[in-house]
This record gives C-alpha cells, structure tokens and sequence, in this order.
C-alpha cells in the first residue's frame, strides 16, 4: 500500500456540518476500498487566490491515507461527482509527518490568541465613566456652582 495527502476545496455555501459529512464520507470511500486514513484536518473556510466557479472562499480539507492506487482513483472519481467540491489535489508521499500541517497551526495560534483576548478583557470587566471620580468633571463642577453664587449675588 502507498501513502497520499489529498487537500480537498469545498463550496463556501455549504455549513461546518456539512464539511464534516464530507469528510466522514471521504473515510468511507477509503474503508470501502481498504484503505486507512492515518489524519485528518479541517483548515476552515479561507480566501482563496482567485475565484472557482463563483466561489471567493472555501473550505479547505486535509487528508493523510494509506490505501492501493485503485482506491484513490475510486476517491477522485466521486470527488469529481460531488458538486460541493471545487477543487481537490491528490499527491504520493513517502512518510507521514505526525506534526499538525502549517495552515492547522495557524489556525490554532489564532483561536489561541482570541481566547487569550477573550480572557484579558474578562478580566479587566468594562471600562466604566463614573463622573464622580473623573477630575475634569469635578472641575466642571466647582465652576458651575461658583457662576452660579456669582449670578445670585
């Protein structure tokens, strides 16, 4: 058996839910023809460099496998049928590589960072004007009271 990668483009019309009905379809395909899918990655829905079939964004789908050439025919042959699909790529490979790809770690570095912008403002709370202890409204006041024993005298 031969080990691939197969990054897979999916319409951006289509919901996560459905992505992942997409992939778990994919898998089958490949246990149908005895093949092993050894990773699996979702990249989320990105820009893409230039427009596919109307299409200015798309969800991006990784695929690490082992199966027989046969199958990745079979595999490319309902890619090319399922209309969800824009674009898919399909190449041989030597090893696996058990670090997550690039694209993965980015998107983990940036959920990562949210959360930790998430966590500071939560603890910091909302900033709140309170118009008794801002100096410049103090000074505001002390003015208004003193025009105002000025106009009365």
């Amino acid at each position: 058996m031969s080990l691939y990668e197969s990054v897979i483009i999916a319409r951006q019309e289509i919901s996560a839910e459905q992505v992942e009905k997409l992939a778990d379809e994919i898998d089958l395909i490949l246990k149908n023809n005895e093949g092993r899918t050894e990773k699996r990655e979702n990249w989320g829905l990105r820009t893409l460099a230039y427009k596919i079939k109307k299409n200015r964004k798309g969800h991006y789908l990784l695929f690490n496998y082992e199966c027989e050439p046969d199958a990745v025919i079979e595999l490319e042959r309902q890619l090319r049928l399922n209309e969800d699909v824009l674009r898919y790529l399909t190449i041989k490979i030597d090893k696996f590589s058990n670090e997550p790809s690039i694209p993965a770690q980015m998107a983990s570095r940036d959920e990562r960072q949210i959360r930790t912008e998430q966590k500071i403002e939560g603890e910091s709370g909302p900033s709140q004007d309170n118009s008794d202890t801002n100096p410049v409204n103090e000074d505001t006041k002390k003015q208004e009271t003193q025009g105002a024993e000025k106009g009365e005298s």
